[in-house]
């Protein structure tokens, strides 16, 4: 397939208040990787609320009830779908907040989709076909991650199999892709790439899951989190729908992916810079200076 951008008129995809688009302000997606408690997800919700609002940036919350993929089987997995649903919804409804989750297998989407905003499809399992059909069902938005083994252009089948089945809400989330062992690269062409051939749906780019290091750590992955901001103004440069960052208050005693978190109290200065370089890559654009 060619991996030229093709024409295409923007698409908007709104989860609660706030609106993914190419051509839009920049959105986040952000929050800790694995749910540890209703007062942890709080304590973060609320923080992240808050310094997003004061920067006029959207703000969808995101944490995973399980962690289905861990390294090893003694990995902490999470709460459980039936303990996080009512986090879930109580964020929504307390602060306002759209939220984000992983699903990871058919028979959780309807249940996940009464409390959460947004379905997403982890990039090991992006191209599940009953995944993608039942999430697709539900109505809500669905975010699909790349898997590391795809190409970009690939990411247009995998569109198609949710658009195909009557949800237009979609979401491409780029993550690196597969080098050698235990590293991912990001490649930035995959940006506009994936924009074009699923016909301008809205990409976010994973600053935080692009530094992951799978099984770097032996039994579990590592990260280099000092590289996100450098990918992440590398992606906003380029233009994107929203940056997706996982952050936690001490992500070294986090339960999972720590080594590529953003520890909390970094945020607002890494928000305010990725704006920044937004708002200059979408003011080119307009103006018909873009690539």
């Amino acid at each position: 397939m060619s991996t030229q951008s093709l024409p295409h008129a923007p698409v908007t995809v709104a989860a609660g208040a706030v609106r993914f688009g190419n051509h839009l302000p920049l959105s986040l997606i952000a929050g800790p990787c694995a749910l540890e408690s209703r007062d942890h997800a709080f304590e973060v919700a609320g923080a992240l609320k808050a310094m997003t609002a004061s920067l006029g940036i959207g703000l969808v919350f995101k944490s995973s009830f399980d962690k289905a993929n861990r390294t090893s089987a003694g990995s902490s997995r999470g709460l459980g779908l039936a303990q996080a649903l009512p986090i879930f919804a109580e964020i929504r409804e307390t602060l306002g907040l759209p939220v984000v989750t992983d699903v990871h297998e058919a028979g959780h989407c309807a249940a996940a989709a009464e409390a959460v905003d947004i379905l997403q499809i982890p990039a090991f399992l992006c191209r599940q076909t009953d995944l993608l059909l039942a999430a697709a069902a539900t109505g809500r938005v669905v975010n699909v991650k790349k898997g590391q083994f795809l190409a970009p252009w690939d990411m247009a089948h995998v569109a198609a199999k949710i658009t195909g089945a009557g949800n237009p809400n979609v979401l491409l989330t780029e993550r690196g892709a597969s080098f050698g062992y235990n590293t991912l690269v990001s490649d930035m062409r995959a940006l506009p790439i994936m924009a074009g051939v699923s016909g301008g749906l809205p990409v976010v780019f994973d600053a935080t899951h692009s530094v992951q290091q799978p099984g770097g750590q032996g039994a579990t992955s590592g990260g280099q989190r000092e590289f996100v901001p450098v990918l992440a103004r590398a992606a906003v440069a380029v233009g994107v729908a929203g940056v997706f960052i996982e952050t936690h208050p001490d992500p070294d005693r986090a339960p999972s992916d720590g080594p590529n978190m953003v520890p909390l109290r970094q945020m607002p200065a890494l928000l305010a810079e990725l704006q920044a370089f937004d708002r200059l890559a979408k003011a080119r654009s307009s103006d018909g200076a873009g690539g």
